[in-house]
């Protein structure tokens, strides 16, 4: 669903903090033509609200990626765009590691910001959202078009999954099952993983990736 250049933009905030939802609708409530709609401090309600109609129909979804216990953000972005007629989600994110950025942008995520951004970035964001382009920081452009031109040092979508895991402390045979994936899909993951960051080992590969941004240092 797209806007017409300077009809009013309605608004979904999705962020599981309140203060991060105060700050942003007191940054946008002075754009003239946005209006928030609703709210959700969970991604299952940004999923129900989302799907509203008549005066509450939101147009863009500012959507967070880490809602604690529950949904993920991406998880809630696949839902609300596989619908016909779905708003815009425009991920608003303190993380850019290449995990959540994949995540977010294969769930159709229309932009991706991070929450740093000056007020007149996020809202040219929203806008540019809204009318149904791309609207990405460029910090994370640029680490897109990094992947674009090695695309053989890159690490997929499902590499990175496995990568996330094995920080999490899970056996192969635990990611198999989370994944689910047999054992040989997964240490052939591994494989592909270690040869393209340089390591010999689990530790070695999560060390790399972090220090790469490819996967969170943390939670």
């Amino acid at each position: 669903m797209t806007r017409e250049p300077g009809a009013t933009v309605r608004l979904l905030l999705a962020d599981d903090h309140p203060v991060v939802r105060a700050g942003l609708r007191a940054v946008l409530d002075a754009e003239p033509d946005f209006e928030i709609v609703a709210e959700a401090a969970t991604a299952e309600g940004a999923v129900e609200r989302a799907a509203a109609v008549g005066a509450h129909r939101v147009d863009v979804v500012l959507m967070d990626l880490q809602f604690g216990a529950g949904m993920h953000g991406a998880e809630a972005t696949a839902a609300i765009t596989a619908r016909e007629g779905a708003p815009q989600v425009l991920v608003l994110t303190t993380y850019d590691t290449d995990a959540d950025i994949l995540a977010a942008v294969e769930a159709g995520a229309a932009g991706y910001l991070l929450k740093d951004a000056p007020p007149e970035e996020l809202a040219a964001a929203v806008r540019t959202a809204a009318s149904g382009r791309s609207a990405l920081a460029p910090a994370i452009a640029h680490r897109l078009m990094d992947r674009m031109r090695a695309p053989a040092q890159a690490l997929s979508r499902r590499e990175l999954e496995v990568l996330r895991l094995v920080k999490d402390g899970l056996s192969n045979q635990r990611i198999s099952k989370e994944l689910f994936l047999s054992q040989a899909t997964v240490k052939s993951h591994l494989v592909h993983i270690y040869a393209k960051l340089g390591v010999d080992s689990r530790t070695a590969a999560v060390a790399a990736a972090t220090a790469r941004g490819l996967i969170r240092n943390g939670p």
